[in-house]
């Protein structure tokens, strides 16, 4: 590791470090030079600014999240694995709101952090994994919303309850009311139109250029059609 690799390493641990025990107020260029031994114009220099640095302990959060996320071993059972990758968002809010708030608190209309896409890549992974079961009810972008919503949603709200008045049954049953809005049961036997229609979209998916994007295109428009019969 280069100094300057360091000395950014120092920077980002020491305003992690104030975020976790003071909240945002307590990460302020002078808070995070003292914690780091380091100068002002060192901090602007590696960051620019105080967002600057905040984005960074940010992505440096969410990494140690996406690490956890993407070690989770893989089932038999698509609908388990994102029943527990749904589980491990909301942990990880609870464990790091801070960090949480940071990257999900103030969203900007228009705008999505890099590390909020990669987040939602490994979500689109397992929706579209119960897709190609043929057991996801809807499309798989509407899927991906919806998880993505309620998970976001149901996280924030955890965070700004106190923890003594906390419902604990609550995140179960949200997750729950969620995977019955977007799967089906069981193994569909016969699977209707919309399964069948979803299922194949994802499946296309694993064979890309047996279609000319202007096909795909079209063939892409009329599954979302039979996708979206009831």
């Amino acid at each position: 590791m280069s100094d300057r690799e360091e000395v950014r390493r120092r920077i980002i641990d020491a305003a992690a470090t104030l975020l976790r025990d003071k909240g945002r107020e307590g990460v302020t260029t002078r808070t995070v030079g003292a914690a780091a031994g380091v100068q002002a114009p060192t901090l602007y220099r590696l960051f620019t600014d105080m967002d600057g640095l905040l984005e960074a302990v940010a992505a440096d959060g969410f990494a140690r999240y996406l690490e956890k996320k993407y070690s989770q071993e893989l089932s038999d059972d698509p609908v388990d694995d994102l029943r527990r990758g749904f589980d491990t968002h909301v942990g990880f809010g609870l464990e790091n709101p801070e960090h949480y708030l940071l990257m999900y608190g103030r969203p900007s209309p228009g705008s999505r952090r890099r590390v909020i896409e990669q987040s939602l890549e490994r979500l689109h992974e397992l929706v579209r994994r119960i897709a190609v079961a043929g057991r996801l009810s809807i499309g798989v972008e509407a899927a991906v919303a919806m998880v993505h919503a309620a998970g976001v949603g149901l996280t924030l709200t955890l965070i700004g309850t106190p923890p003594e008045e906390r419902d604990a049954a609550l995140p179960g049953r949200v997750r729950e009311a969620i995977l019955a809005a977007i799967t089906t049961a069981a193994p569909a036997d016969a699977p209707g139109v919309a399964q069948r229609a979803v299922g194949l979209k994802a499946v296309l998916d694993e064979v890309p250029g047996l279609y000319s994007p202007g096909e795909r295109g079209l063939l892409d428009e009329l599954l979302d059609r039979a996708a979206n019969h009831a």
